[in-house]
């Protein structure tokens, strides 16, 4: 799930952490004090945990408290815990760490300086954002939460019945936005009115219902008749907890409506454009400016169209029709020619259903317990992939080898524990981005076909990427993003406005997906020149796919140092 900002669980940092004595070693205890944060952290929200752990009592972990976390926020004591923490962590001899501690060392650090500076725009960010927002990806998750004993069953149940209160807090976050004038655009606010009044109209046909019952059957010990009640509980809750906590939600977000100022950047916000830099450095992972980052992308843009007018692609750019699952298969058997191998994993396709499409994302990969990374889900929107290669490449970004690779990789290496939450999305979706970029070369296609299309897919992520610098760090309204994209010919008005209001909405989205793309291209071309003859592009990857998620800074310290 979505958190507000990136901090660590609260009541462990205040409590501090053992300082290492001299019958203790460095690494042994620098791994206690990383435990116990993972520990008080994956705790913190029911669906987080069952998400995180597919068996928490292996980890000592107390899962009596059964809830789905808060949006209520203390900025005072947030900056006291992190102050602390960050105070814990620096009383640990690092040159007496080993290299893979040193590493979650210098990450931890980093997550703890970008989420204190993250504290004074706490109530810039945004939950509800369309499409990718906790209101749409709540049922997801709720139909897939994992169910495989009678326990299991009874803790679902049970934290169904915390939502109203989930979101209760939901709304006060965001009436204290509106108070500060820092509510959502209401072009923003009509789109998750609808995405929540669809869910709502699905009734009969809710996937939370058929799900459940599907779940069911994969616990062999219940009988018949127990699986009949717990399906007349579930419909249960579903009445009296989770369509009532939408309806209020519905009802608070009609009635701060038209408070929303944020209608074209956010840099017309006050200290907007300070949040913006701040936000863009969290997502992008990226140690550079605004500015910088501005010319990393004119820079990739040009030898993109450079490369784009070089090519002369045919008129016959079409590929066989395969299922999702033999295109999976394909793209996993073609690794070996620059991937290392990948962990020995399974995974499953599903569908988002139809009542849904509308409002979910083409596809997503939804990231597997890390004692149980073998079993992997990864959801396909038939409604946006429109055509095979289309389907293709959204598979190599979710699937081989992108994200599902990249975790399952990651996840083979036994990393510590605590490195599986703290998030650095540049460096996820930048290498699924580099991935799928990497899969136009396994298409079966004549060469020049499969250069133009790669070349043109990057070259209107970067198009995208700059609208998202121009609207919320120059100030670009709806218009001017409309005349820039004009300006290669991309006309449709109606399109273009629905960009500038989804980029309007989800701040920085774009960037981290670019940005990181762009950075492991930038660390790619350090390598060659670093190795020359001697560079291999299975071993950076292998490299890169080792050290894990991580600011790119800290990754290329440990690539070349």
């Amino acid at each position: 799930m979505k958190k507000i900002i990136p901090i660590l669980i609260l009541s462990l940092l205040l409590s501090g952490c053992q300082i290492p004595s001299s019958k203790t070693s460095a690494d042994d205890s620098f791994r206690d004090f990383t435990y116990e944060l993972f520990c008080e952290d994956v705790a913190s929200s029911t669906l987080s945990l069952n998400y995180t752990l597919q068996n928490p009592e292996n980890y000592d972990i107390d899962m009596s408290n059964i809830t789905f976390g808060t949006f209520d926020t203390n900025e005072t004591l947030a900056r006291a815990s992190l102050e602390n923490c960050r105070y814990r962590l620096e009383q640990y001899p690092y040159n007496a760490l080993s290299e893979e501690n040193q590493l979650t060392y210098d990450i931890l650090h980093h997550y703890v300086e970008i989420s204190l500076e993250g504290i004074d725009y706490t109530l810039y960010e945004e939950p509800l954002t369309p499409v990718t927002g906790i209101h749409t990806q709540l049922p997801i998750l709720l139909a897939e939460y994992p169910l495989t004993d009678e326990k299991d069953v009874q803790t679902y149940l049970s934290l169904l019945e915390t939502l109203p209160e989930y979101f209760d807090s939901l709304i006060a976050f965001e009436t204290r936005k509106a108070e500060r004038g820092l509510f959502m655009s209401e072009t923003s606010a009509d789109k998750v009115i609808l995405e929540c009044e669809d869910f709502l109209r699905m009734e009969e046909d809710n996937y939370l219902l058929s799900s459940f019952k599907e779940r069911l059957k994969d616990i062999p010990s219940l009988s018949s008749r127990k699986r009949k009640a717990f399906c007349a509980q579930n419909r249960k809750k579903l009445t009296s907890y989770i369509y009532p906590a939408y309806e209020k939600l519905i009802d608070a977000l009609v009635v701060l409506h038209d408070t929303g100022s944020a209608s074209d950047g956010l840099c017309h916000l006050p200290q907007g454009r300070e949040y913006y830099s701040y936000l863009v450095a969290r997502v992008t992972g990226s140690f550079r400016s605004v500015s910088e980052m501005e010319g990393l992308i004119r820079a990739q843009m040009s030898a993109d169209l450079l490369s784009l007018q070089k090519t002369a692609p045919s008129s016959q750019q079409t590929i066989e029709t395969l299922s999702p699952q033999e295109m999976l298969s394909s793209l996993e058997q073609d690794l070996s020619y620059a991937f290392p191998s990948p962990a020995d994993v399974s995974y499953e396709i599903k569908y988002v259903p139809e009542s849904m499409q509308e409002h979910l994302s083409p596809a997503f990969y939804l990231i597997p317990a890390l004692d149980n990374y073998e079993e992997n889900v990864i959801y396909i929107n038939p409604s946006h992939n429109t055509n095979d290669i289309t389907l293709y490449t959204t598979l190599a970004h979710e699937g081989y080898p992108g994200h599902l690779y990249q975790t399952t990789f990651f996840s083979a290496t036994n990393p510590d524990p605590l490195r599986h939450l703290l998030s650095f999305e540049g460096y996820v979706e930048g290498w699924a981005t580099y991935a799928e970029m990497c899969s136009y070369s396994l298409l079966p296609l004549e060469e020049n076909d499969a250069l133009f299309l790669q070349k043109n897919a990057s070259f209107l992520l970067g198009m995208y990427a700059m609208a998202d610098i121009g609207i919320h760090y120059h100030g670009w309204d709806v218009s001017d993003t409309i005349g820039y994209f004009s300006s290669y010919g991309i006309t449709d008005e109606k399109t273009l406005r629905e960009i500038h209001d989804y980029i309007v909405a989800c701040p920085g989205n774009y960037l981290k997906y670019y940005i990181g793309y762009v950075e492991i291209l930038e660390l790619k071309k350090k390598a060659i020149n670093h190795y020359g003859d001697d560079f291999s592009q299975k071993e950076f990857h292998q490299d890169l796919l080792t050290i894990g998620p991580a600011p790119f800074a800290i990754i290329e310290k440990y690539l070349f140092d």
